[in-house]
C-alpha cells in the first residue's frame, strides 16, 4: 500500500498560501470558486470559513452573493470610488518613457524624479499628479530614486599648475 501524498516543505501553509493569493490578481476569485464546490459537495460554511482562514460572516457573503448572482458572483466588483488617473495605459506609455532619457521622452531634466515624471505625465498625457504620487508610480514600476553621488577627482601636478594660472589671470585688481 502506498503512503497518501502529504505536503512535506514547513513554509507550504494555509497563511503562506492565503499571503500569496493576496498578491496575486484575480486569487481571490479562484479562492472563491474553490469555497463553492466544496459547499456544493457538502461541506458547511464554518468549515469553509475556517478553511481559507476567512470569518464565517465572509463565507456566508460569498454563498448569499452566489444565490442571488449565480456564477457571476466569483468575479470581483468594481470598487466604489474616483477612478485613477494613471489608466492601465497611461502606466504602459510612462514605463515605455522611463526606460529612455527624459529628454528623448520630452522631459526638460536630466534624470528621471517625481518632478520629471509629473511633467511627463501633464505635458505628454495629459494627467496631472503630485509629485509624491509620481514617485510613488516610479516605486511601483519598479525604479529606485537614488541621489547622484558625486565624485571629486584629484587632479595631478600639470593640472593643479594650470588651475593656479587660471585663477591669476582671473584674479581682480584690488
Amino acid at each position: 500500500m502506498r503512503k497518501p501524498l502529504t505536503i512535506t516543505r514547513p513554509d507550504v501553509t494555509p497563511a503562506a498560501l492565503l499571503r500569496q493569493a493576496s498578491a496575486i490578481p484575480g486569487a481571490w476569485a479562484g479562492l472563491r470558486i474553490a469555497a463553492l464546490l466544496l459547499m456544493l459537495s457538502g461541506w458547511r460554511a464554518p468549515a469553509i470559513a475556517r478553511l481559507f482562514q476567512v470569518s464565517r460572516v465572509t463565507a456566508c457573503a460569498w454563498i448569499r452573493d452566489a444565490n442571488a448572482r449565480g456564477a457571476a458572483s466569483v468575479e470581483d466588483r468594481p470598487r466604489p470610488g474616483r477612478p485613477p488617473r494613471v489608466t492601465p495605459g497611461v502606466a504602459r506609455r510612462l514605463a515605455a518613457a522611463l526606460d529612455r532619457p527624459p529628454t528623448e521622452a520630452g522631459v526638460s531634466r536630466s534624470r528621471w524624479d517625481g518632478l520629471a515624471v509629473v511633467e511627463y505625465l501633464r505635458t505628454v498625457c495629459g494627467v496631472r499628479l503630485q509629485p509624491r504620487q509620481a514617485r510613488n508610480w516610479l516605486h511601483r514600476l519598479g525604479l529606485v530614486l537614488k541621489v547622484p553621488g558625486y565624485r571629486l577627482v584629484q587632479a595631478g601636478g600639470q593640472g593643479v599648475r594650470r588651475f593656479r594660472r587660471g585663477l591669476k589671470r582671473n584674479a581682480r585688481p584690488a
